[in-house]
């Protein structure tokens, strides 16, 4: 491994991903993700960690088939030094924290040999964070004073294996990673070493993501309990008196699971407000932002924008797509003169503000009619710019044209449907049991009614507008609720109010295997 001698070696930071919840990553974690060209990771870091976090930068997994052959780490050592050999800056983002079985040793080598520069970012490690899904305090005053971590797979060429007849002897909280996999193992090695078979234990499979599921069994059963129920990996088990205390997800959305169904990028606040509820998220984009074939019509309006009297922003992809060609002009908010700024609703007008615009009208009804509304008598035959996407409706346009304004429009972004969901989504997505899906718009609703076909009659439809749940009822759908407020926050207050109204009068889940499944693929 030669460095490239036009270039200086980037930096490798070794960073924790945490259980896999991007909003449980650490500030500086974040940060080196953001920065990254390459990021290297386990293959079992979420997808969605990677697209909230950094989309751009290029991915490298680590299959699971690699770590089993001999000297796995040694390999992707090699691999880290020589990207950063090649003057990138280099993120190695392992599950949980870096320091904690996580072959960092063997990682190390190869760069310490190659005198790179490494960091160090610590995560949130699998046993905490499995305790605080479960509510278990590891340590307790009265009952466990320790904790102990001992991974259920070793080395098989280690020399000497774990010492269960100490580990059983130990006062504390024992909590065994890669747990389901090896869950007859380590239950009878610690049984037969003297354990009490009616010793409390709570499994957390999947922490933090989707399908989280959490179980709360005893040393004696566990290993009929994991097999009954099929539980996936990864998993960690907490043993102890400790354990037994393990608390029920509270909130109005517990135990529900939202499909959230945004471009890359735009999902945080709705599943932010969703998890806020007590629920949990899965983020699947039906359409992507793309910039539209040519920025020259938007070129042009920013060139003349002094001569309007208003600058209408109909959607926040708008405000951003316009604002980067502003900039690319080398021009500020100098360049609008006197045109005052209308947006169509408050989170189009925070992306405004947030560039340090001044928003000077939001209307009470965040639509284009209540947008045009308000617009009709702030001007005498105005001259208004439109600035907008390349699909939606024309009410707008119309109706100011109709007061003798003149308008014109410029396409800010394209939104572009998702062709076809990929295999491994089509999987989780069986998997899952999911509760609710959201549509923001009229175009997302349509995409999602084309990918998701007669499994959304398995799920409660949550809408954000009239014109999002007109599009559904002309495509044969009824929403199950539909937003007061066409905002993010309105639709998961819609999705409350429901639940709240029907509590107790629920019919029994289905099972996670079959629930989404149309009724042709169950058994």
């Amino acid at each position: 491994m030669q460095p490239d001698a036009t270039r200086n070696p980037g930096p490798v930071s070794f960073v924790g991903a945490g259980p896999g919840a991007p909003d449980l990553l650490t500030l500086r974690a974040a940060e080196r993700l953001r920065a990254a060209d390459v990021i290297v990771h386990d293959a079992l870091v979420p997808q969605r960690l990677l697209d909230e976090i950094n989309p751009t930068a290029e991915r490298i997994a680590v299959a699971r088939e690699e770590a089993a052959r001999p000297n796995p780490g040694v390999a992707t050592g090699r691999l880290l030094a020589r990207l950063a050999l090649e003057g990138r800056t280099v993120v190695r983002l392992k599950g949980g924290d870096p320091t904690v079985f996580a072959r960092l040793t063997e990682e190390l080598e190869p760069l310490r040999q190659a005198g790179i520069r490494i960091e160090f970012v610590p995560g949130v490690t699998a046993a905490l964070a499995a305790a605080s899904a479960a509510g278990i305090p590891l340590t307790t005053r009265d009952a466990a004073s320790s904790l102990t971590i001992v991974t259920g797979r070793e080395a098989d060429d280690k020399a000497e294996g774990v010492d269960f007849r100490a580990l059983a002897a130990l006062p504390g909280t024992l909590a065994v990673y890669m747990g389901v996999e090896q869950v007859a193992r380590w239950s009878q090695e610690l049984l037969r070493a003297g354990m009490p078979g009616d010793t409390p234990v709570t499994i957390v499979s999947r922490c933090s993501w989707p399908d989280q599921r959490i179980m709360t069994t005893t040393l004696a059963s566990c290993v009929a309990d994991c097999t009954r129920q099929s539980w996936q990996s990864p998993a960690v088990a907490v043993i102890g008196q400790a354990a037994s205390a393990a608390v029920a997800a509270t909130g109005p959305l517990s135990e529900r699971l939202v499909l959230v169904t945004r471009p890359v990028g735009q999902e945080t606040e709705l599943a932010a407000a969703v998890r806020a509820a007590g629920g949990e998220c899965i983020h699947v984009p039906v359409i992507r932002i793309a910039d539209p074939p040519t920025w020259q019509p938007v070129d042009d309006a920013i060139a003349r924008a002094d001569t309007y009297d208003w600058i209408v922003f109909a959607s926040g992809n708008g405000v951003r797509g316009f604002l980067r060609r502003l900039r690319a002009a080398g021009l500020d908010g100098r360049a609008l003169g006197t045109a005052r700024l209308a947006a169509i609703g408050p989170a189009t007008r925070r992306q405004l503000e947030e560039a340090g615009f001044h928003c000077d009208l939001t209307p009470q009804t965040f639509r284009s009619e209540g947008l045009a509304a308000a617009l009709a008598g702030t001007a005498r035959r105005g001259r208004f710019l439109l600035v907008r996407a390349d699909k939606g409706r024309d009410v707008l346009r119309c109706e100011l044209e109709s007061l003798g304004h003149h308008v014109d429009e410029v396409v800010a972004y394209e939104s572009q449907p998702v062709e076809a969901l990929t295999a491994d989504i089509v999987g989780t997505i069986d998997r899952l049991h999911i509760d609710w899906i959201t549509l923001t718009s009229s175009s997302i609703a349509e995409a999602a009614i084309r990918l998701f076909g007669d499994r959304m009659r398995h799920w409660k439809i949550a809408s954000i507008s009239p014109v999002t749940s007109a599009t559904l009822t002309r495509a044969g759908w009824q929403p199950t609720v539909e937003a007061a407020e066409a905002t993010v926050g309105g639709v998961v207050e819609a999705i409350r109010g429901w639940e709240a109204a029907t509590a107790g009068v629920r019919p029994p889940a289905e099972s996670p295997e079959t629930a989404n499944l149309p009724p042709s693929r169950r058994d």
